[in-house]
């Protein structure tokens, strides 16, 4: 049979979705381009790995059986590169990349430039992504290497096929207009209610969710105002007096702000973490990077 690594994927990535549209977000095609691989895919095949079911599709049980056997053979495939890269006997090549927009700004440059000191032949290519889809961008693939966020008040559940590296820890303050709350020192979430309301992330968002569970475990219901996805707009919308909102340090580095920063007697953190495929972590390329993260971190 005479199959693509795409095309393997696309498979992969449908039994894991469950919608071709979900799919082609994943890998970044379009829909139109998943249903051609999945066709490609079945002719090779000679036997039919779909069936429409309304306006969906689903993997029939030979569908499922390859979808199986082709996540062992992209595995085996990962291995092998890691391989290639382990005879070479340096780090050379290309190594693709996704971070969320804070790290983009803060944490890009840094690490491209310790990269090109430490190892000139190697090519990083990113692309950023919403924070919440970078753990299947590496699942799917379509990445090596990602950083995303966790937030411990919130446990992402754990894909069995990734491995999530730890690199550094950020706590919560509490973003205020210029002296509208008559303290400086640490303050309780519970003294947050009116005529403070709040510029938050949308709750189906890890961090929307994250801060929500903060407040409620306060005692709180924080009253919602304006539902922002970008955090230089929060911080904007703060500076203005229009609400309140938390920051860490790096998102107030997103931008100059004139506003009151407060310290929370809430513990409330988010963890700054490198997601790589367990099937590839042990890549020469990745590892570097890794590690790259890692001492960036410990600076």
């Amino acid at each position: 049979m005479d199959w693509s690594s795409v095309q393997l994927r696309s498979l992969v990535e449908l039994r894991r979705r469950g919608t071709v549209t979900a799919v082609a977000s994943a890998l970044g095609y379009t829909p139109g381009a998943v249903s051609q691989q999945l066709g490609a895919l079945e002719r090779s095949a000679g036997v039919p790995l779909l069936r429409r079911v309304g306006r969906r599709v689903e993997l029939t049980d030979a569908g499922l059986a390859l979808a199986g056997h082709a996540q062992r053979i992209l595995d085996i495939e990962a291995a092998a590169t890691a391989e290639l890269e382990h005879s070479a006997g340096r780090i050379a090549g290309e190594l693709q990349m996704a971070l969320f927009a804070t790290a983009v700004a803060e944490i890009l440059p840094a690490m491209l430039a310790r990269v090109g000191e430490t190892h000139p032949d190697l090519v990083v290519r990113s692309r950023e992504l919403v924070v919440d889809d970078v753990y299947d961008a590496v699942a799917s693939g379509v990445v090596d290497l990602a950083v995303g966020l966790e937030y411990p008040d919130v446990p992402i559940r754990r894909d069995p096929s990734l491995r999530v590296v730890l690199l550094y820890r950020e706590r919560f303050s509490l973003a205020v207009p210029a002296g509208s709350l008559p303290w400086d020192g640490p303050v309780s979430l519970a003294r947050t209610g009116p005529p403070l309301g709040w510029i938050l992330p949308p709750e189906d968002t890890h961090y929307g969710l994250a801060i929500r569970t903060v407040c409620r475990r306060a005692g709180i219901e924080p009253e919602l105002r304006h539902e922002v996805v970008d955090t230089a707009v929060s911080l904007a919308l703060v500076e203005a007096g229009i609400g309140i909102s938390t920051v860490t340090d790096l998102m107030l580095r997103l931008r100059p702000s004139r506003f009151d920063v407060l310290p929370l007697v809430e513990r409330f953190e988010r963890h700054i973490v490198a997601v790589v495929r367990a099937s590839a972590e042990h890549r020469p390329n990745v590892a570097a990077v890794v590690e790259v993260l890692r001492d960036l971190a410990r600076d």
